[in-house]
């Protein structure tokens, strides 16, 4: 008996390593994201995403979207905010997504106390069982929550950034590595790594 291929939401969960809250915000916005702009997964660079935060939901957007490091079309710009950008080389069409976390992260002082107990290490058996089907009803509630309850999309005018090139790599005259050129700096007229580097400065 052949095995039924496995659905976005499974390959997301396989990827991450377990399913949460977190990752389902991320599973959302992709799908929010590839809904509005017509677009299916990106095998090159046909989309890029910009996330501002380095949280769960950003694996899921990476299996969904296809958007990676590796590619060069997932940029992360660390400023710890649910916001999420998506753009379309194909169609010149990009958007923003605004996930308030107070509406998929409502406070409650109960949950709230068995999540630290959880997270702790001191909560029961009894209360370990229902985290979980606390973490599972909410999850499934996150996966189906309307759009415009669970976040704003606005379009947006975009600046596509380069796409990924090739660079030489130089050898450090420190370490002896090798290290992409426009990494490299110079140091008594020679190219070595940022490890290698001892950046001099006057406070300027």
């Amino acid at each position: 008996m052949m095995c039924a291929d496995k659905t976005f939401w499974e390959k997301a969960v396989e990827f991450h390593g377990h399913a949460c809250p977190g990752l389902a915000v991320g599973y959302r916005v992709a799908e929010i994201a590839l809904e509005h702009l017509k677009e299916i997964r990106s095998a090159d660079e046909e989309l890029v995403a910009i996330v501002e935060n380095d949280a769960c939901g950003v694996d899921a957007i990476m299996v969904l979207t296809g958007c990676t490091l590796g590619k060069g079309n997932l940029l992360f710009r660390d400023l710890g905010k649910q916001v999420y950008t998506f753009g379309s080389r194909s169609s010149n069409r990009a958007l923003r997504i605004y996930v308030d976390d107070t509406r998929v992260h409502p406070s409650d002082p109960q949950k709230d106390r068995l999540r630290d107990r959880v997270f702790a290490g001191t909560a029961t058996e009894e209360e370990l069982a229902q985290f979980e089907q606390e973490r599972s009803r909410w999850i499934e509630q996150l996966l189906h929550m309307p759009e415009e309850e669970f976040c704003k999309v606005e379009q947006i005018d975009f600046q596509f950034p380069s796409k990924a090139l090739l660079f030489t790599s130089v050898q450090c005259a420190r370490c002896g590595e090798y290290v992409m050129e426009p990494r490299a700096r110079v140091r008594d007229g020679k190219f070595v790594c940022l490890d290698c580097f001892e950046d001099y400065t006057r406070g300027w």
